[in-house]
Parts: C-alpha cells; structure tokens; sequence
C-alpha cells in the first residue's frame, strides 16, 4: 500500500469533509479554521486514488500549523488507518494532535500515536426540554443602546434576563459551526449568579435557537462547574471533551 500526503487548497478536500461532516453528526469546535484560513488541508491518496483528507492548525498561535485536528479516510481504506495517519504526522509536521472524544477515529489516533493526554474542555448536546422557572424573570430581546453590567469572559449577548428591572445575564449562539449546529453563550452578573437565572437563560436561548433552524450544542472549561451545572440543568448532555497530545517521537 503506497500512501501520500499532497498539500492542497480547501476546495480539493471538501467532498471528504462532507463526509466526515455526515459522519460525524454533531458540532465541530474549530470547524471555522478552514474557511478563516486558519488551517492547511491534506489530500491522502492511497495507491494513487484519492482516499480522505487531514488538516492542521496552530496550537497556540494562528500562523502555526503544528496540530492535526481533522482525519477523515473513506471506511474501504481504515483497514490501515494506523499507517495512513503516520503518513499524514509524518509529511505535514503535526507535533500535536487535538481532537473531541466524539470523533471515535481521531481520539482512537490520539491514544495510539501521543503520550500525556490532556483535556480541557467539556463538549454539550442537546438532551431534553426543560420548564425552568427563575424569580420574576422576563426573557426578551435585547433593546438597542442598552446598558449592561460589565462582562468579563463573553460577549454582550442579543438576548436578556430581566429581573426587578435589572439585566442580570446576556447570552446567545453562534454561527460559525457546522450546520445545523450552533453554540450557546451567556454570562449572568456576579451579583445574581447560582439563583437559576443562568439555567432559565439558556433554555430559553435553545428555543431561539431551534427558531433560527439551528440545533443547540455548547463548550464550557472542564474546571468551571458552575459553567457545567448550568448547562446541564439548562437540558444539555455531556458529548464529549476536547482532548490534545504531543506527538510520540
């Protein structure tokens, strides 16, 4: 079996992506580094006929390309799996491998190929409805030139917990996921944290969601429990986790 690695634009690899988009039905965490030329795309050609794709990104710094984050082989070739992504390690530099505990091909290349496996960060999907109540909270939009309390770790969201007249929490969902995915955010003010207003926001922020055509997913760091308990509550389940490796030499 003659395997090679041809460096390659996006375009050239997407019909292998489709694949492993449908394969792998659920949210992609760094699904945007392709389109924002965050990444660099492999062909893998196994003798001589196209047979899947790899792709790398930077670890810590954009303009890197030491970490292989997507492998997808069409399954008439993973009889040698193990040798076809030692091939792609080998001709694109990888030193590090990344990748979610749900993408069962990667993290079984995560275990065979690194040492020292390190995770990071928890990966949610949606679960169950959920009837959550908080006191005297009203959803709503966002009004334009509104005032809110200072956010520190997300972005000003376009939807509100409003209670007793106060915003006590913001939030709401990306779209540079893989489609029809879209990932939930919120910050809620220290003042009003653990009295459910976090739960009640995203539950009602995953009814937006849906509303938009999207189906809700969410990411939090695996040390912040009150992130975790707050999603889960909210309806979501625990998917996965983002796990990362250097490469065995």
């Amino acid at each position: 079996m003659k395997v090679q690695i041809i460096k390659t634009a996006l375009a050239e690899i997407l019909p292998f992506r489709n694949l492993f988009l449908a394969e792998n039905n659920f949210q992609i965490r760094y699904n945007a580094c392709h389109e924002r030329g965050w990444s660099d795309s492999y062909l893998i050609t196994v003798d001589g006929r196209p047979a899947g794709y790899g792709a790398v990104k930077g670890k810590d710094d954009l303009k890197d390309r030491d970490t292989a984050f997507e492998f997808y082989v069409i399954p008439s070739y993973r009889s040698n799996l193990d040798k076809v992504f030692a091939a792609f390690l080998a001709d694109s530099g990888a030193a590090y491998i990344e990748c979610q505990t749900n993408d069962k091909v990667m993290c079984s290349m995560i275990n065979i190929f690194t040492d020292h496996v390190t995770a990071d960060v928890i990966l949610f999907e949606e679960d169950r409805l959920t009837t959550l109540k908080a006191d005297n909270a009203i959803f709503r939009p966002r009004k334009e030139g509104e005032n809110y309390f200072e956010h520190k770790s997300e972005p000003d969201g376009p939807f509100v917990v409003e209670t007793g007249g106060h915003v006590v929490a913001t939030g709401g969902f990306l779209l540079h996921y893989n489609k029809p995915f879209a990932d939930l955010y919120m910050e809620v003010h220290e003042k009003y944290r653990q009295m459910g207003f976090g739960s009640f926001l995203i539950q009602e922020i995953k009814k937006e969601c849906y509303l938009a055509g999207r189906v809700p997913a969410a990411r939090c760091n695996i040390n912040n429990p009150a992130s975790k308990a707050t999603l889960l509550k909210a309806g979501l389940r625990i998917a996965g986790f983002m796990q990362i490796g250097k490469v065995r030499i």
